[in-house]
């Protein structure tokens, strides 16, 4: 899932498996008519899309500058940016975090350009950054996704009334005080129909709604994307909204290939949070991405309008003696910044992968057991995405690869 507030969110947690009002889990402007298109780049092609989030809280205690996804090479390598996250509140789209994404002087050290912020200057902050960071690659498109595990609880009330929610987007996402930053808009609610954070009862078709409103507000000029929920399983989060119907308004759907299982089941069993496939043993059936793509290829969603779901990061349990999946737990490992994760950056020196298993990598170091992909691991998802016709590769967060861009290296 993803998530706002807390230092390692997103983690678009397909927890909370049912939707049981408890959620023990425990896991945690102006009006106007949509713009013509821009002519830029030349258009990305089917299956070579990478899609890279960036959170917009990562610029404090992580550090993680925009300048980052340039010194690391990212940059280059990544056709779209998810601006992560803008809030969902009173039917309406709203700022996150206006001192991060507006505000915030940046020092010459900290500047994509090397280039100091200046205290009069109209716009400063994350969205400033972004621009200095599309005029160095010109064809880098840049999304304001808003929602995640935290905020997606107001897109019930916006729902109701999905033409004054796509309004209300617009007039910001196009807002002039940072016109040239945002290409258009990213979903990323959690979940419709069904339970995450909060429990939402808007009914199935909501999500169809809300997605229609978007696309006619927005246009054709614009992007419309969303990140969905995983959950193939039997009268799953899948089958709770109308992802089918809805399809025809998106540009491509993200779902969230990762989180399957992890330590808010704190006795286990040990599983890896993002196989690509089934293996004896795992703990709960259709828990997989491959199961995911599958489900949604059945539905009638084209495979090009679906991305594959990577995780830049790790899920751990701690007090597990077995090596092998399926073992049992005392609770979460300790993370760097939340217990049960932590990036691939720190895992693959303090807990080196020692087996792989449905396509991914796990590893056991102490009483502590961790699931993770690896470039080795990412290599066989590639294969599997080109195999599938699917539109391209999302991941979640770019501040969990390493400083030289290992992971993303591994996605081209």
């Amino acid at each position: 899932m993803h998530t706002p507030h807390r230092p390692r969110a997103r983690f678009r947690a397909l927890v909370a498996a049912a939707c049981s009002a408890v959620l023990g889990a425990g896991l945690l402007a102006g009006a106007g008519t949509a713009t013509a298109a821009t002519p830029a780049a030349p258009q990305i092609k089917a299956g070579s899309k990478v899609v890279g989030y960036f959170t917009e809280w990562g610029t404090y205690d992580r550090k993680y500058y925009v300048k980052n996804i340039e010194t690391s090479g990212s940059a280059a390598k990544l056709t779209h940016i998810n601006y992560a996250f803008g809030n969902v509140t009173g039917g309406k789209c709203a700022l996150g975090d206006s001192y991060a994404a507006t505000d915030r002087a940046y020092t010459a050290a900290e500047s994509v350009d090397g280039v100091a912020d200046t205290w009069d200057q109209p716009l400063r902050g994350n969205f400033n950054q972004l621009l200095k960071l599309k005029k160095k690659h010109p064809g880098l498109k840049v999304l304001w996704s808003f929602g995640g595990w935290t905020w997606s609880s107001g897109f019930g009330e916006a729902a109701k009334n999905p033409a004054a929610f796509a309004q209300s987007c617009y007039d910001l996402v196009k807002n002039s005080k940072w016109a040239g930053v945002f290409d258009g808009i990213d979903i990323d609610w959690e979940y419709p129909n069904a339970c995450g954070n909060t429990c939402d009862t808007s009914g199935r078709e909501a999500f169809k709604n809300v997605m229609a409103a978007l696309r006619s507000k927005f246009g054709s000029g614009n992007l419309v994307t969303a990140a969905i929920t995983a959950d193939a399983s039997g009268g799953g989060k899948i089958d709770a909204a109308n992802y089918a119907g809805a399809a025809q308004y998106v540009d491509w759907y993200n779902p969230m290939t990762y989180d399957y299982f992890g330590a808010w089941d704190a006795a286990g069993p040990t599983a890896p949070h993002s196989a690509l496939n089934s293996y004896s043993g795992i703990p709960k059936a259709n828990f997989y991405t491959s199961a995911t793509i599958a489900k949604l290829k059945g539905l009638g969603i084209p495979a090009a309008k679906l991305l594959l779901g990577i995780g830049f990061y790790g899920r751990g349990w701690t007090g597990v003696t077995q090596a092998a999946p399926g073992g049992t737990a005392t609770g979460p490992a300790a993370g760097t910044y939340e217990q049960g994760i932590d990036d691939y950056k720190v895992l693959r020196t303090k807990c080196p992968a020692t087996g792989t298993v449905g396509g991914t990598a796990y590893a056991k170091c102490g009483n502590n057991w961790w699931s993770y992909d690896t470039p080795a691991t990412i290599g066989t998802k590639m294969t599997y995405k080109n195999q599938q016709g699917l539109g391209g590769t999302f991941f979640w967060e770019l501040s969990g690869d390493t400083t030289n861009g290992e992971l993303i290296k591994a996605i081209n």
